[in-house]
């Protein structure tokens, strides 16, 4: 169906309260919280939580007593967003000046500059994207698929009847058997999250010496990752396995059949020394392929859809012209457009200050000053675009703002820019476009689930505003505090990510452009091939650049979607039915077949699993930063946690396939 004349839950020419006072308070609150949260997660593991799902559970929580609706609980939703997405971009990319001696400590005013003006690029760029990606395209957007299955089947909002309205339990059975399957492997450690394995496949003679090859397989027990692969279909998770298997069953073993297998880097010595040489070829050499690969689909992905970026932008100067254009209705009511490129220019002079405030170079602050909001443009786009394509959860952010990196290392190395404060400018940068990035792509998000239930494109923007606002006030505080309490860089608290960045600016200011150059140019390369034979490069560049084991779950979810349409169509037929789209199965309520219903059923049982996995993964981490230590096992076995999550698989299958055999009977 045209999402331009998407049936939407609450209908457009339906007003009713959303953007009120206690939906703010409550979003700002979260944004602390869960910015908080996920600051301390991501300096601890490398990674953070999506806040979308647990936010939009959370604020319907805590709004329930006061009998909110639908849409006050998703504006609620944006604050959550907006306090992960801060605290993503900024502990990525700042405690690395505190790696490479740059700064003593947090400097809280700097802090706060770069989170503001990141996050009010990613809201600002992401008007005119909205209408490109949100409405233009059959993205799936898997997470605002699950958000807004969670509103309309807990919140609802409109008068239906009982009959033939889908029950939400499976909706409830979900989040219930993922939060129990993550609280057990998270938090108790009663199994590994990840099965894996190397094996050797023999020994070579490679120009004179003699190599062993080697091949390393596995998968992460994720329920969420495998039903993010049911809600994004077998055709996508197809390709992300395929980027998978090309990074690490064809390139990874070649390079160590050239070069030998390395000691394991101190952030995977606890694998193991073959697991942890393997994961050390991918981490500095492998994953760069896929940085490559990605910014060049990504460019293609943008000039893929540039008359809808084209429209919206004509849509924007009419809008200026004619003082606003001719009244739209509420669900396609953005921030005035004028308002949004004025603030865009204007976030140019604070940026151009703060450049000079660092390296004292006028000239070269105010290229890249320029420079940083076209960059945000681009990293807003392609991270929404990723977003839409596989999920806020599984969104290689942190590869995205690897590329900016690249990009901007090379951009003043090229300049003539040397030492403190070309290094300075270069993570400066790369930590306004990551922060815009992220909120960009999560807001996409956002709106998506907004677009199914009705919502106000405007007041959710607005309410991404406050967010936005909110913790970037206090996320320098939280990261100086941890810094002070645990010390950024120690084994207490060892900023992965902030090392990868730490690494690549001293390689590319240290060596005369640095030896990741070749595999990026690989990557591009990879993408060009993939574009001529027609193929899509982004999800075969995440699967490159994510760990394989989470390919795998992504893919055995598609599967098993695979075997269940082939199954529907088998029953009911392909032909004298439109099919039901996730869009549509996401709020269908009433009048629903019963091939509709076991989609429906399926799409409420796998968003279910999202949204309990992220919740756990928020109440682990407030675990961690309580210093709760549940643990059962200091070394926990894996093949109980492959056998449930072998299970899991099977009930994504058969909880909409029972609709199939009842109705034999």
């Amino acid at each position: 169906m045209d999402r331009e004349n998407f049936p939407s839950y609450i209908p457009a020419d339906k007003d009713m309260p959303e953007l009120t006072v206690r939906a703010i308070l409550i979003g700002m609150f979260l944004a602390v919280v869960l910015g908080a949260a996920n600051a301390y997660l991501g300096l601890y593991a490398g990674m953070t939580v999506s806040a979308i799902i647990p936010g939009a559970v959370i604020a319907l929580g805590i709004l329930r007593p006061f009998k909110p609706t639908i849409l006050e609980v998703n504006i609620a939703t944006m604050g959550a967003s907006a306090g992960e997405c801060i605290a993503a971009g900024v502990i990525f990319t700042i405690p690395a000046l505190l790696l490479l001696g740059t700064w003593s400590e947090i400097n809280y005013l700097q802090t706060t500059i770069i989170s503001l003006i990141g996050g009010m690029l990613g809201v600002f760029w992401m008007v005119p994207l909205r209408r490109a990606l949100v409405v233009k395209t059959d993205l799936p957007f898997p997470e605002g698929i699950a958000v807004a299955a969670v509103l309309t089947t807990t919140v609802g909002g409109r008068k239906t009847t009982k009959k033939g309205r889908l029950s939400g339990s499976w909706l409830l059975l979900g989040v219930s058997i993922a939060a129990l399957f993550k609280f057990a492997q998270l938090t108790l450690n009663l199994f590994r999250e990840t099965v894996d394995g190397i094996i050797s496949i023999g020994k070579y003679d490679i120009v004179g010496k003699t190599r062993e090859g080697w091949l390393y397989g596995g998968t992460t027990t994720s329920p969420a990752l495998a039903a993010v692969g049911w809600i994004i279909g077998p055709q996508i998770s197809s390709y992300v396995l395929v980027g998978g298997l090309i990074g690490w069953v064809i390139i990874a073993p070649l390079m160590i059949l050239s070069n030998g297998l390395p000691a394991p880097l101190p952030e995977y010595a606890g694998l193991g020394s073959l697991i942890g040489g393997f994961y050390t070829v991918w981490g500095n050499q492998v994953r760069y392929i896929g940085v490559g690969a990605m910014l060049i689909g990504g460019l293609w992905a943008v000039y893929s859809i540039r008359s809808n970026l084209v429209e919206s932008v004509r849509e924007a100067v009419v809008g200026i012209r004619s003082g606003g254009g001719p009244a739209k209705k509420r669900t396609e009511q953005d921030l005035s457009y004028k308002l949004v490129f004025v603030v865009i220019g204007l976030l140019t002079i604070p940026t151009f200050f703060l450049y000079q405030w660092l390296s004292g170079l006028t000239l070269v602050s105010l290229i890249m000053a320029i420079l940083t909001i076209f960059l945000a443009f681009i990293a807003s786009a392609l991270a929404g675009y990723l977003t839409g394509l596989v999920g806020s959860s599984n969104c290689p952010i942190s590869g995205v703002t690897v590329t900016v990196l690249l990009i901007v290392s090379l951009l003043l190395f090229a300049l003539g820019v040397r030492g403190g404060n070309g290094i300075a400018i270069a993570i400066f940068i790369c930590a306004v476009v990551s922060i815009g990035a992220s909120i960009s792509g999560d807001l996409l998000q956002t709106m998506a689930s907004g677009q199914m239930i009705g919502a106000t494109p405007r007041r959710l923007q607005i309410s991404m505003m406050f967010g936005v606002v909110t913790v970037s006030m206090i996320i320098g505080v939280v990261v100086g505090v941890l810094n002070q309490a645990f010390t950024i860089g120690s084994q207490k608290l060892p900023a992965p990510q902030a090392f990868l960045m730490k690494g690549i600016v001293q390689q590319i200011f240290g060596t005369s452009g640095g030896s990741l150059l070749p595999f990026f140019i690989v990557g591009a390369v990879l993408a060009f091939v993939l574009i001529l034979i027609n193929l899509p490069v982004l999800p075969v560049a995440i699967g490159i650049y994510l760990p394989f084991t989470l390919s795998v779950p992504i893919f055995i979810g598609g599967a098993t979607r695979y075997f269940l349409d082939r199954s529907l169509t088998k029953r009911y037929g392909s032909a004298g039915e439109e099919e039901l789209t996730a869009w549509e199965a996401a709020i269908q309520d009433t009048g629903i077949s019963e091939k509709q219903k076991a989609i429906r059923t399926g799409l409420l049982f796998t968003a279910g699993l999202v949204a309990g996995e992220a919740l756990m993964g928020v109440v682990a981490a407030v675990l961690i930063v309580v210093g709760l230590n549940l643990a059962v096992f200091s070394e926990a076995p894996a093949w109980p946690g492959l056998l449930l999550f072998g299970y899991v698989c099977l009930m994504i299958f058969y909880v909409p396939y029972r609709v199939l055999k009842k109705k034999k009977k």
